[in-house]
């Protein structure tokens, strides 16, 4: 090979570092790109946030919280836990989908399987509220809640036993158990407690009078009936709900079967489309004093599909009572007195859900379908006035009507003279609510914690104790004088709702793995104190559950990955691992 003379213009040893040197400044920012670039590239670690209730609301809420951040440590996943009121709670989770997982009660009892459709289908993923909050869609699982509410009999059983089965497998959320509901109640005033608040307060209307009392006394440290009476309002309804004594259904469902109730009787009149006439009892008045019509039952239903009645350029359906309001085609008053309703493709036996839902007053609600502003605060989605307003005071048609709420802290309502109950001798309800209630005044009275409503009634200045109290409760409650110890089986269960729209809980083989973290037997006895139920499906405890899915803790349906409540990490490892997911050196799981 041939040298370069001396003189030549070669590369010489200075000129070539000097060139590397500038080379090396004009690409710098180019390799911190790189740098970036890979980095960004890097597999992140896992965490989770949970939100909940804090303890003054929930005390069950935020102790499963705590114990499933336990199990989510001890697989390698942070975890963290943000306690929220229940306002802001429902907000993010419900109305802005700002949630990793939340925890909490399910707001209402699983009568019929169709509260699946609602719940699950892909159709609701994108709408706010109790609908679909965890944005799960599947074709297959929509393709069985569609199945199920057009089939009848064994069919449909045989479908909803897949539908059950399919959630136990893709885990948008997880059943954790059903609460037992503890209550302190007196027994020297009225009687006949068991039952008479679950699986709603109408059932308040059974109690016997033994003594001259004419006011029943209620404590309560869930503050949200003083603020608020909107029965569309999902953020302020829970299990054994207030205004189910304010408002009047078509019918009422109680000890399993379905009775007439604002309605007098109805009729199937076509089978395609399928088609319902309801007869409405003679003079039935709202507590204003006017006349409750079929005009009324109508525009009941084309204000849940919209509730701004066709006046904003999107449709603002309820967040409440979404599912059962989906089965209506139309509905249109005959005559004040009559109803025709027409349903989507459904059999009788779902379409008749639609006869529980509320009855709400036209000329109220006609003056709230405006677009609704909240001074302050970003809802994130549009909304009316119907779903914001606390609607205080109230004007419905129940055997039980608004008298006063004080300072927030005592909510007074009495009985409705005008009622059916009160003005009809054959009405063809239980016979055990026929006479209405035994008392003229209902007081719910606001307190700051379970042990102070149950002293109040030990030391008889209230006779029940509206909501369940805590388990560590229930021994005082037993050596009261003159209190009786009430244990009911709550139809509302707690569960783990997971945000699918979020990685990694996109994937279900994820959220399988994390359901393997769980164990509900402990979590029956740690947080509950035994006073709760165990369960994989939200129709536990119904002849909708099929027995393969029946909670057996020598044989849970769902594997736990450890021993006696505790997580073994290595196994924990291995799931994810064959899930497809990796670890770091410091044993916490990374995103896939």
């Amino acid at each position: 090979m041939q040298s370069r003379p001396d003189g030549d213009v070669g590369v010489t040893r200075r000129s070539a570092l000097a060139a590397l040197s500038g080379g090396l400044a004009a690409t710098s920012g180019c390799l911190s790109r790189i740098r970036a670039l890979v980095g960004r590239n890097e597999p992140t670690t896992v965490s989770v946030s949970i939100k909940t209730l804090p303890v003054d609301q929930d005390p069950y809420a935020i102790a499963i919280a705590r114990q499933l951040s336990a199990w989510f440590e001890a697989a390698g996943i942070r975890a963290s836990i943000q306690p929220i009121t229940a306002e802001v709670l429902y907000r993010q989770t419900l109305v802005n989908h700002e949630f990793d997982v939340f925890v909490g009660q399910f707001p209402g009892t699983f009568n019929d399987p169709d509260a699946f459709y609602s719940l699950l289908h892909s159709t609701y993923s994108v709408e706010s509220g109790t609908q679909n909050p965890f944005g799960y869609t599947n074709l297959l699982m929509d393709n069985l809640l569609e199945r199920q509410r057009r089939e009848t009999g064994s069919q449909r059983a045989e479908t909803v036993s897949r539908i059950q089965r399919r959630l136990i497998q893709v885990c948008p959320f997880l059943v954790l158990g059903f609460p037992n509901v503890i209550r302190a109640a007196r027994t020297d005033r009225f009687s006949g407690w068991n039952g008479a608040f679950d699986p709603s307060p109408l059932n308040l209307l059974g109690l016997d009078r033994t003594a001259s009392a004419t006011r029943l006394r209620a404590t309560t440290p869930d503050d949200r009936p003083m603020a608020n009476l909107n029965p569309l309002m999902s953020s302020y309804r829970g299990p054994s709900d207030i205004t189910d004594l304010l408002y009047d259904a078509l019918a009422y469902r109680y000890r399993d079967t379905l009775y007439p109730w604002a309605a007098t009787n109805w009729e199937w009149t076509g089978d395609d489309p399928l088609e319902l006439e309801v007869t409405l009892r003679d003079s039935l008045t709202w507590h204003d004093g006017q006349q409750l019509t079929a005009s009324d039952v109508s525009f009941t239903h084309r204000l849940l599909r919209d509730t701004s009645l066709a006046s904003l350029s999107e449709t603002v359906p309820t967040f409440r009572f979404r599912g059962r309001s989906s089965l209506v085609e139309r509905a249109t008053a005959v005559d004040d007195t009559t109803v025709r309703i027409q349903f989507t493709d459904c059999s009788r036996q779902t379409a008749r859900q639609l006869l529980t839902v509320p009855v709400l007053p036209e000329h109220i609600w006609t003056d709230r379908t405006d677009r609704a502003t909240v001074s302050g605060v970003d809802v994130g989605v549009t909304t009316t006035d119907a779903l914001v307003d606390a609607n205080i005071p109230p004007v419905g048609s129940g055997p039980l009507e608004f008298v006063s709420v004080s300072q927030g802290q005592t909510l007074v309502l009495e009985r409705f003279d005008d009622h059916f109950l009160e003005t009809s001798e054959e009405t063809g309800v239980p016979s055990e609510l026929a006479d209405g209630p035994a008392f003229e005044e209902l007081e719910l009275e606001f307190v700051g914690s379970d042990s102070s409503a149950v002293n109040l009634v030990a030391d008889g200045e209230a006779d029940v104790t509206a909501l369940g109290v805590g388990p560590t409760l229930a021994s005082r409650i037993g050596r009261a004088d003159g209190v009786s110890l009430n244990i009911d089986r709550s139809g509302a269960f707690y569960f783990a709702g997971f945000n699918t729209r979020r990685p990694p809980l996109t994937n279900p083989r994820f959220r399988n793995t994390v359901a393997r973290l769980v164990d509900r037997g402990t979590l029956v006895e740690s947080v509950f104190d035994g006073y709760a139920d165990p369960a994989v499906s939200p129709l536990a405890g119904t002849a909708w559950l099929p027995p393969d899915l029946d909670w057996d803790p020598s044989n849970p349906v769902t594997e736990f990955l450890g021993t006696d409540g505790a997580v073994d990490s290595d196994r924990a490892h291995e799931a994810f691992r064959a899930a497809g997911y990796r670890y770091n050196e410091q044993g916490r799981l990374l995103q896939s």
